[in-house]
């Protein structure tokens, strides 16, 4: 017990710990919302073209979260009206900006003078770098979120799963399709820290895979995932710090195993009902 307390002395960890509790929440949400509506890949797109946004933001000597978030935004509102328009196949404007934006910001890391960042921490997290900065804006994604989400609840459950109905009800659908993707586009550069661009999906999607088990209710849903998340997250940087292991690798394994040991568990119990 005091070694625990120990370690709370120092001032990365608790920043660690703040943020896994604040991504769980704003995964919980976002993600649920991802999975529910079928955007896993448009979420993977986003994720790696905010990476252009990275390198160009280092390259101009400006915050790497700025140009992350500015990319992943008109990432998320092209691949929307151009899906919307028609003027091209979504999976088609999610390669091209996908593959755009992770070109780019290779290249202007490059170029960039004098120290070129460590690409690995962008692509695989690092959450005991995580900043007093970046918790505070995590704290206000995830109070801005949770109230819209209750407000706007039954508008994005509709959207979520009968487009036509929503628009029958007289609700702006394009709209809200568009604040969930921008929504989805903030929560994954907030969440690059934690888990890096190459793992972030899973942070994004298996603990809502994990509920979906449970779960048949979208607030249910949401709820269940980020206790999933927040659990998976203390897990994993526990084990990583004990360790000395990547904390990002540590977190998706752990929810890749724990997915797929409930998706076993889930089975046998339909199996043993059946006979």
């Amino acid at each position: 017990m005091e070694n625990i307390l120990g370690v709370l002395h120092y001032p990365f960890i608790v920043n660690a710990l703040l943020a896994v509790f604040l991504i769980s929440i704003v995964s919980g949400i976002v993600g649920t919302l991802v999975v529910v509506r079928r955007m896993v890949f448009v979420t993977g797109g986003i994720t790696h073209a905010s990476f252009g946004g990275i390198g160009i933001a280092y390259y101009l000597g400006l915050p790497p979260v700025g140009g992350a978030m500015l990319f992943a935004v008109a990432t998320a509102l092209s691949v929307e009206w151009l899906g919307r328009r028609g003027r091209m196949r979504v999976d088609s404007a999610i390669a091209v900006l996908w593959s755009l934006g992770m070109s780019v910001g290779v290249l202007f890391m490059f170029i960039t003078p004098g120290y070129t960042p460590n690409l690995l921490g962008f692509m695989f997290g690092d959450i005991l770098t995580v900043s007093d900065l970046d918790i505070a804006m995590l704290a206000v994604v995830a109070v801005l979120l949770l109230p819209c989400v209750i407000v706007f609840y039954r508008p994005l459950m509709y959207v979520s799963f009968d487009q036509g109905f929503a628009r029958v009800s007289g609700w702006n659908v394009n709209l809200i399709n568009a604040c969930v993707s921008v929504a989805a586009a903030i929560a994954i550069v907030m969440a690059i820290k934690v888990v890096g661009i190459i793992l972030l999906l899973s942070l994004f999607t298996l603990p809502q895979a994990i509920a979906g088990v449970f779960c048949k209710r979208l607030s249910s849903m949401m709820t269940v995932s980020a206790v999933v998340g927040f659990a998976a997250g203390l897990g994993g940087l526990s084990a990583a710090y004990a360790f000395n292991l990547p904390t990002g690798a540590v977190i998706a394994i752990g929810l890749a195993i724990i997915y797929l040991l409930v998706r076993m568990l889930n089975a046998l119990r339909m199996k043993m009902n059946q006979n």
